[in-house]
């Protein structure tokens, strides 16, 4: 079995790429940074695995497409698809570079649709595959300071609970992993370091939410959130009133006042 893994280089797709090699699968590793890539496929064949690299930036339109002719021309099979690959920014929409905006739904929603859309045939045709969608909480809510970034991964989060669901007996699985913050990088591409949300706080390593992940994806498992007090957050949504929870979230992701 191969697996292809976007956002590969970094974060939690670095430690999802070592959980399915330390388990047995070749890999395709992709993301912009070929170097690194490189490194990585070095580390992983060591483990007897064969690793695959190709470098793309998947915020450029036509770029899954040439993901999966690339992976077509190594005649790779592909039997797992891991939608890793995504970024955020912090700060008032009215604020943020519309180019970055854009990007941002090329990465987090365009590039995971189109990707799971070219490889899903395949998958159904042999009746074995499985799908990881990495969402986030922030799925579950409006994220003021941050609105297209929570509006990309509720995206995430719909599409993956939809199609699970036109799946069933198909032999092919979707789960949507739904991480709360992590030490993963991710705060300091998103200028995220003094939000209260994230500043001062232990969290999670990405080792520790990619082992949640591959284990939520090989039992079938639909929409895994992880942690406890992850799991007892998104619920609040159903207790709340949205304009409430809004309030509650923009508070959350304010800065510290130093």
């Amino acid at each position: 079995m191969a697996a292809l893994i976007t956002g590969a280089s970094s974060g939690i797709g670095l430690e999802l790429s070592r959980i399915f090699a330390q388990h047995g699968h070749d890999v395709v590793l992709v993301a912009r940074h070929e170097d690194r890539l490189r490194a990585l496929a070095d580390e992983l064949t060591g483990r007897g695995i064969t690793a695959h690299v190709v470098a793309a930036d998947l915020a450029a339109p036509g770029a899954a497409a040439a993901v999966v002719s690339r992976v077509q021309a190594l005649a790779v099979e592909i039997d797992v698809l891991v939608n890793n690959a995504g970024f955020g920014l912090y700060g008032p929409f009215l604020d943020a570079p519309l180019d970055t905006d854009l990007s941002m739904i090329q990465v987090n929603i365009v590039a995971l649709t189109e990707l799971t859309k070219r490889l899903l045939p395949a998958m159904v045709a042999r009746r074995r595959g499985r799908i990881l969608n990495v969402a986030s909480t922030a799925a579950f809510f409006p994220g003021p300071l941050m609105a297209v970034y929570y509006a990309t991964k509720a995206y995430v989060l719909s599409f993956s609970e939809a199609i699970a669901n036109e799946l069933q007996g198909s032999g092919v699985t979707v789960t949507a992993l739904c991480p709360g913050p992590t030490a993963s990088g991710f705060q300091a591409a998103a200028s995220l370091e003094e939000s209260k949300l994230v500043a001062g706080k232990r969290l999670p390593t990405a080792r520790e939410v990619a082992q949640e992940g591959y284990d939520a994806l090989m039992s079938g498992k639909t929409v895994a959130v992880t942690g406890l007090s992850n799991k007892v957050q998104v619920l609040a949504p159903r207790l709340f009133p949205r304009r409430m929870i809004s309030s509650v979230v923009r508070r959350a992701q304010e800065r510290r006042r130093s």
